[in-house]
């Protein structure tokens, strides 16, 4: 294979994941991020950097045959809060990425995405993402193959206090409480991160060049109903509140509001249990409080 992929914001929580993956599968891996990994492997090479750094992204890519993109502002909130910083990195530095995978004649450019894309309610966030998605297909005609991943909720080991289902845990083990705005009607299709990293390697395939896909969980879940099965794996010792909702940038039932390109779902063969995985994820929360 020989093939070298450099992953923008492998260090986070996808990222980190996809690049064990890309390493397993015999891919030499060029870890970029703000911040040095902490999951680093001996066959992967760090660069601590700024995709902002138009020279050193540019130095990297050169080196590459593959690149993927997950650097970014990626949570909603916080987007929200820091909209030129969000467009800085989720746009300019994306821009700078692509632009630079296009004259290096890339072989494909991978774009982590949202499904908020199909929504206006995501603020600067779903903005960012609409608008990076556009100029990928503008680069797509002039001969840059790519693909776009639109993920859904993700869940598992390594993500943080961005993360729903890790704040949520988290305050059940050290409150046997667990607090949630709005009324637990709305619905996701969760999916373990580690799913969604083989899903993410899988689309280096043929078949799924200069397309968008969907990464997200096979069925959908309530809130309330997730919440119950925390409780119940907690032997109904943990308390359940609901509070007036203050998350107005999230979508409740849907996020399909209006109509982009519409983008086709991709599942594993195999993938973890939910319950299986958030029991899994409570012992490692508890172990990464223990260290």
């Amino acid at each position: 294979m020989n093939k070298t992929i450099t992953v923008f914001g492998g260090s986070g929580f996808i990222g980190s994941h996809v690049c064990d993956i890309l390493s397993e599968y015999g891919y030499k891996v060029f870890v970029f991020d703000i911040n040095k990994s902490k999951y680093l492997k001996e066959n992967q090479e760090m660069v601590v950097g700024s995709i902002l750094d138009k020279k050193l992204v540019e130095e990297i890519i050169r080196e590459s045959d593959i690149v993927y993109n997950f650097a970014g502002i990626a949570d909603i909130d916080l987007a929200h809060l820091n909209p030129i910083k969000t467009i800085e990195l989720n746009i300019l530095g994306n821009s700078y990425i692509i632009d630079s995978c296009y004259k290096n004649k890339i072989k494909r450019f991978i774009f982590a995405s949202s499904l908020y894309v199909y929504n206006n309610i995501a603020s600067f966030y779903g903005t960012t993402k609409r608008a990076s998605e556009m100029i990928i297909k503008n680069y797509g005609k002039l001969n840059l193959p790519f693909t776009i991943l639109r993920y859904g909720s993700l869940y598992g080991p390594r993500s943080d206090t961005n993360n729903f289902i890790y704040r949520i845990l988290k305050q059940a083990i050290e409150e046997n409480k667990i607090t949630r705005g709005g009324e637990g009607e709305e619905l996701r299709e969760y999916i373990h991160v580690i799913d969604a990293a083989k899903s993410s390697v899988d689309i280096l395939s043929e078949e799924f060049e200069n397309k968008c896909i969907l990464i997200t969980g096979k069925q959908k879940l309530k809130i309330k109903d997730l919440l119950l099965m925390i409780k119940e794996i907690f032997d109904n010792k943990v308390e359940i509140e609901f509070i007036t909702s203050k998350e107005e940038h999230h979508y409740k039932i849907t996020p399909y509001l209006f109509k982009p390109d519409i983008g086709a779902t991709y599942h594993n063969a195999t993938s973890i249990d939910l319950g299986q995985g958030i029991l899994d994820y409570i012992y490692y929360i508890i172990g990464e409080s223990n260290d």
